[in-house]
């Protein structure tokens, strides 16, 4: 318990450190520019891959449920419920475990190796703030790029699901478009881009501090990259009950 509380305090003082002004304006945008195509464009294809056929499935269970319902459920609901399921919790939170893992992983690597490359310790010594330098343009390309990464996973969801429709015959493109089409109170949306702005934290900085913090080798950084992905997916799945008690609630 006490190192957990240890680690608990370093990791809000590694916080403190990184989201800093930066030290020179135009190093720093062209870090960050490296960071949303490493650490958001080359997402691009798992999202759209994992989403189109989670629609996809989705949209046909759905069509069970409601077939195996004792009561006459319109086909048009699986549409309005297959989006419903995406927004609310499939796109920011399966998405962002996801992006835990490959994301997570990188990050840590990346930065464990120049700890045991002695590259931050150059940065130290040169007067530079490593943690700003390292983590700050992270931060920043998770927080912006996510959500347009989660709107994207729910746009090809569905997607997926009007696609199921045409393949399985279960129900019509009208109906499906029609449900797509029904009311959704826009709290449903808020909650869902606040809650993937919020993993996107978790995701950027838990990672940061465990590659920072790494003593040792290249084994050691393998051990650190586990440890981040672990802990990131911990962080998530306990900010979204808060985060749903606060919003949703």
């Amino acid at each position: 318990m006490r190192k957990f509380l240890n680690a608990f305090g370093e990791y809000f003082l590694f916080l403190g450190k990184s989201i800093r002004r930066p030290q020179k304006a135009s190093v720093f945008w062209k870090l960050f520019m490296r960071e949303v195509n490493d650490l958001g464009v080359n997402s691009f294809g798992l999202v759209v891959f994992t989403s189109l056929f989670v629609g996809a499935v989705v949209a046909i269970q759905m069509y069970n449920n409601f077939s195996a319902s004792a009561f006459p459920i319109p086909t048009s609901y699986v549409g309005y419920a297959t989006k419903a399921v995406l927004v609310l919790e499939f796109a920011p939170t399966i998405i962002s475990l996801i992006l835990a893992g490959k994301v997570g992983s990188y990050i840590a690597s990346s930065i464990g190796t120049m700890r045991v490359s002695e590259q931050i310790d150059a940065l130290d010594i040169m007067g530079v703030n490593s943690q700003n330098f390292l983590v700050f343009p992270k931060i920043l390309a998770c927080v912006i790029f996510n959500p347009l990464l989660i709107a994207l996973s729910i746009a090809v969801g569905i997607v997926g699901g009007y696609i199921a429709g045409e393949v399985t015959d279960n129900w019509t493109s009208a109906d499906y478009t029609t449900g797509i089409q029904m009311y959704m109170p826009n709290l449903f949306y808020t909650y869902a881009f606040i809650k993937t702005a919020v993993f996107a934290f978790i995701i950027a900085t838990v990672p940061a501090y465990f590659g920072y913090h790494v003593k040792g080798g290249s084994l050691e950084v393998g051990r650190a990259s586990t440890q981040a992905v672990v802990w990131t997916m911990v962080f998530i799945i306990i900010s979204e009950l808060f985060l749903t008690q606060m919003i949703l609630s």
